[in-house]
């Protein structure tokens, strides 16, 4: 049986300045309860899948917006786990607005593609002049270390503002150039992308605060700082990607550059969501 799953969630600001999220759903996709750790301009929820994987046929559909004046954030209890499809891929597509003077962050937890599957993973950002996003994308292919390899199947990754930046990569397993050529993987198999995109041109001395902490951090990650680089690919976007033989790695260096950026772009402590210490 295929799963189709639809979430939407809208994030005001309300009279107190509190940012409230509105949300309803259809099928196994679905927020907890609002927490305000921060307090009460940025709202902090958990987006949950409780069939805990996607196979072929399934979608997941998930839009949120940011509405003026309200600060969003989202992350995951769990990887996403895209299991074994012999036929139709398993869909996961997301699409990201934030309106003029509203702030969002994605921070989902890993996506796992198991041997054999075939994914798609689709994201489309859409920022107003005045707002600003903070995401990420981390991708692990297989289990090597549990003795499960990505031997088999694809995924297609599509992270996009829509005239301002596209990156669009179909991984085949049986693609062993990609897969293990200096000039593509070179056998790493967990791939990270951190982008903070505003709505307008980021102004000069933010953007190059922003590199320069980031680099930092990259030169000091050991082996990461030969497989990890960051810039700034358009007026609008700021962009890390990193290569890491498994999770942990790359994900501690997407937590420690958002923690630095959300502190010089936005004068926000990093705050993790509470569900990452469980």
């Amino acid at each position: 049986m295929n799963w189709r799953a639809d979430l939407i969630i809208d994030y005001a600001a309300d009279a107190a300045g509190r940012t409230v999220a509105r949300h309803r759903h259809s099928g196994p996709l679905r927020i907890l309860q609002s927490l305000y750790p921060e307090g009460d301009a940025v709202c902090h929820n958990v987006l949950v899948h409780p069939p805990g994987g996607i196979v072929g046929g399934d979608v997941l559909d998930i839009r949120v917006r940011a509405q003026a004046g309200a600060h969003g954030l989202l992350t995951t209890p769990g990887a996403t786990r895209f299991y074994r499809s012999p036929g139709a891929p398993g869909i996961q597509q997301t699409h990201l607005q934030v309106d003029a003077g509203a702030r969002l962050e994605w921070l989902p937890l890993e996506s796992i593609c198991y041997n054999a599957c075939r994914a798609e993973n689709r994201t489309t950002l859409s920022v107003a002049p005045g707002g600003e996003l903070m995401g990420w994308e981390l991708t692990a292919l297989g289990l090597p270390h549990a003795g499960e390899p990505f031997a088999q199947g694809q995924l297609l990754q599509h992270l996009e503002m829509p005239g301002i930046w596209l990156e669009r990569g179909l991984i085949r397993a049986s693609d062993h150039r990609l897969m293990n050529s200096p000039l593509g993987l070179a056998g790493q198999r967990c791939m990270g992308t951190l982008f903070f995109v505003a709505g307008q041109a980021i102004a000069h001395n933010r953007a190059e605060a922003a590199l320069q902490a980031a680099r930092a951090l990259v030169a000091s990650s050991g082996s990461l700082s030969q497989t990890s680089g960051v810039t700034q690919v358009h007026a609008q976007v700021l962009a890390l990607r990193t290569l890491a033989p498994m999770v942990e790695p790359a994900m501690d260096l997407l937590r420690q550059i958002r923690a630095s950026w959300r502190q010089l772009l936005w004068q926000r402590a990093a705050h993790n969501p509470r569900i990452w210490a469980m």
